[in-house]
């Protein structure tokens, strides 16, 4: 980089835009395009507490939105999978953690209709169970459909290979995920990138998530890359 990125903040500085109650969505699946550095930070900061994380899963034990849990921070998880975190598990049998589940396709799509300012859609996904209970059912074609809201946060975390200096960004592989879309359907959204290079340098066809998107870039500085997996650095 020859120049400074105009949207580069510290992990530390980025996440001061997140105040205790708000909806933040973070990306990843499993722990594959997770914002390790964001997360970490705010577990370390404690100054948001009482979060609703909209996210595929919580993390692994004592790994990415686990830590988040750990610390007591998450007042709400509204996913698809949770049961890889034993940590989740035990904190929602202890009444110390609320759970929404959302059959996987549904989350993308209401978080991409969100994004979109569709405020819901209907899919026969989840109708006549649990999941359906409280929530509005119609008819189609004569079939039954069960109503999905719209979802939208205060803030995205997301996570992406590379940025230049206006934000654009580009993700590596399956660590894509839920983020492109994410970055759609926040009111604030912060990028940690393992790379950030000057504008121009990024082949446009690889762009997904155009800089508008985009308020704030953080540079990973904490882990690295290992054999495919992120390494938490000693520091």
């Amino acid at each position: 980089m020859s120049r400074e990125c105009e949207k580069q903040k510290s992990a530390e500085e980025a996440i001061k835009k997140i105040q205790s109650g708000d909806r933040v969505l973070v990306g990843g699946f499993g722990i594959c395009g997770t914002p390790f550095t964001l997360i970490d930070t705010i577990t370390e900061s404690d100054h948001a507490r009482e979060l609703t994380i909209i996210s595929n899963n919580l993390g692994e034990a004592g790994k990415g939105l686990g830590k988040l849990l750990i610390s007591k921070q998450i007042k709400k998880a509204v996913g698809s999978y949770f049961t890889t975190n034993r940590d989740a598990v035990k904190a929602w049998n202890n009444g110390e953690l609320e759970i929404e589940l959302i059959p996987q396709g549904s989350l993308a799509e209401a978080i991409r209709a969100g994004g979109a300012g569709i405020a819901g859609f209907y899919t026969k996904t989840g109708v006549g169970s649990k999941l359906a209970e409280g929530k509005e059912v119609r008819v189609f074609d004569g079939e039954e459909y069960l109503f999905v809201k719209g979802i939208k946060a205060n803030v995205a975390l997301i996570k992406a290979d590379k940025a230049d200096t206006m934000g654009n960004l580009v993700y590596s592989k399956t660590a894509r995920n839920f983020n492109p879309m994410m970055a759609t359907a926040a009111d604030y959204v912060i990028a940690e990138v393992d790379e950030i290079v000057e504008v121009g340098t990024l082949d446009p066809e690889q762009i997904v998530t155009p800089h508008s998107y985009v308020d704030t870039i953080v540079l990973n500085d904490r882990y690295e890359k290992i054999g495919g997996e992120y390494v938490e650095r000693s520091r």
